[in-house]
């Protein structure tokens, strides 16, 4: 806050910085940028009898006395006498950590291919950023990275290809102890990828020799204003409002083929989510939602945040949609999106427009890992 030399004569400016304090870094990760600030001595108080006549800074005004080295004026004593040496610093940590995600990553890029090679196979390397048209003529697509990678593969492909999820970075559970209290060190999450570099020329014999199976798992049709969306949602849907912070305003029902509906339900919230089995372990249950058995082909909805006092403690907040039901959801907001499978897919929709969720979508094939789903 600026004031006037007649009412303060001190002026306030900003602690010059000493040779030697600020840090830099020479290496910088291409998708990522650090900035280290000078670490400055911890503030000292000055003698109130002397602040008029130590040498004031002519630079602006700012947050801290300016301190000068040529005063004859002793320094007062430090606030924090006792405070511990610093930490060391984390970024070299980091970026060693970050360099070798993406050198695992690379190098399982490579085994796969090599693996491949050897093979008695035609087969083609896509990137995930130049997919544009549906995959069908094909026997077999294979992802390399981790769920995120398949849910974007799975997109393009309909209940004819299935489909194999190489995790290409799996978590290492002593590196994520040893971090714990420094930053997140959680690698790829591969629950729906069946292979890792160590087991991926296995898997892909016992899929050639056809010992191994896929298994179909549902998905979510979405119709907008009595409109088929072009994309299918493998793990949820999500429609709220684009601001995080603004209620999302609708109302839903759900009939079945009997045309028997429910009762109408009016929302204020912060969105609604549907998920399917497999989405069931992921945003849904962190949301409160419960597991479902992988091979169901029902979906699970849940009313995010409602306002409403009257539909806290209500089934129908939370509630599971069988596989011959609807469900109708009118939009009252000004505005809002239907996210699919997270935030890369998504729909812009306004106020009065109906939306229509379903599980009378293809069904995609994947091969699962040999672990027990729920």
């Amino acid at each position: 806050m600026a004031a006037s030399s007649a009412t303060n004569p001190i002026k306030r400016c900003r602690k010059p910085e000493r040779e030697g304090e600020a840090l830099n870094s020479s290496r910088v990760s291409p998708q990522f940028r650090f900035v280290s600030f000078p670490i400055l001595d911890p503030p000292r108080l000055l003698p109130a009898a002397n602040l008029n006549s130590r040498p004031r800074c002519r630079q602006g005004a700012a947050s801290c006395f300016c301190s000068s080295l040529s005063t004859s004026t002793p320094r007062g004593p430090l606030l924090f006498p006792n405070r511990p040496p610093p930490p060391p610093p984390l970024l070299p940590y980091i970026l060693n950590y970050l360099n070798d995600r993406c050198r695992v990553h690379k190098d399982t890029i490579n085994f796969c291919q090599g693996v491949l090679r050897r093979k008695p196979l035609d087969w083609e390397p896509v990137e995930r950023n130049n997919l544009s048209h549906p995959i069908r003529r094909a026997d077999l697509v294979i992802t390399v990275g981790g769920d995120g990678t398949l849910l974007q593969a799975s997109h393009f492909l309909d209940d004819s290809v299935p489909v194999l999820g190489v995790n290409s970075d799996p978590t290492q559970v002593d590196e994520v102890k040893k971090f714990s209290d420094e930053f997140d060190a959680t690698r790829s999450t591969g629950y729906l990828c069946a292979a890792t570099a160590g087991n991926f020329e296995q898997v892909l014999d016992e899929i050639l020799e056809n010992h191994k199976h896929p298994t179909e798992l549902t998905r979510i049709s979405i119709n907008l204003n009595n409109r088929q969306l072009p994309t299918f949602a493998l793990n949820d849907v999500l429609v709220a409002h684009p601001c995080p912070a603004s209620v999302s305003r609708f109302s839903f029902r759900y009939d079945t083929s009997s045309e028997t509906s429910s009762h109408l339900v009016n929302c204020r919230s912060s969105g609604l989510r549907v998920s399917t089995a497999a989405g069931s372990t992921a945003a849904m249950l962190s949301a409160g939602g419960h597991p479902m058995p992988i091979s169901s082909n029902g979906l699970q909805y849940m009313v995010r945040e409602p306002v409403s006092p009257r539909y806290l403690d209500t089934p129908l907040m939370h509630g599971l949609l069988e596989p011959d039901q609807l469900m109708h959801v009118a939009w009252y907001s000004q505005e809002g999106v239907i996210y699919v499978d997270g935030s890369h897919v998504k729909h812009s929709v306004q106020h009065g427009d109906t939306i229509e969720i379903s599980s009378l979508a293809p069904i995609l094939k994947v091969y699962l890992p040999q672990k027990e789903h729920p």
